[in-house]
């Protein structure tokens, strides 16, 4: 998932794909500990992903913020 879909994607849409990517982090994380992982680079892609949208999720925070603070 790239940084253009991200943006693109709402509120409750970024919330969603959130709590999957994080459920996702948590079963390779299970599956690397008992041995059933073939490739641990997946971990690594999965925390990037979190990490966009823990990014984009506090851009739109400061930008109401911002907002609501200029009216």
């Amino acid at each position: 998932m790239n940084a253009p879909d991200i943006r693109d994607m709402s509120d409750v849409d970024l919330a969603a794909k959130l709590k999957d990517s994080r459920d996702e982090l948590f079963k390779l994380r299970f599956r690397l500990a008992t041995g059933q992982l073939d490739n641990p680079g997946l971990i690594a892609g999965v925390k990037k992903d979190i990490a966009r949208l823990l990014t984009e999720s506090r851009a739109r925070e400061i930008k109401a913020a911002a907002e609501s603070k200029a009216s």
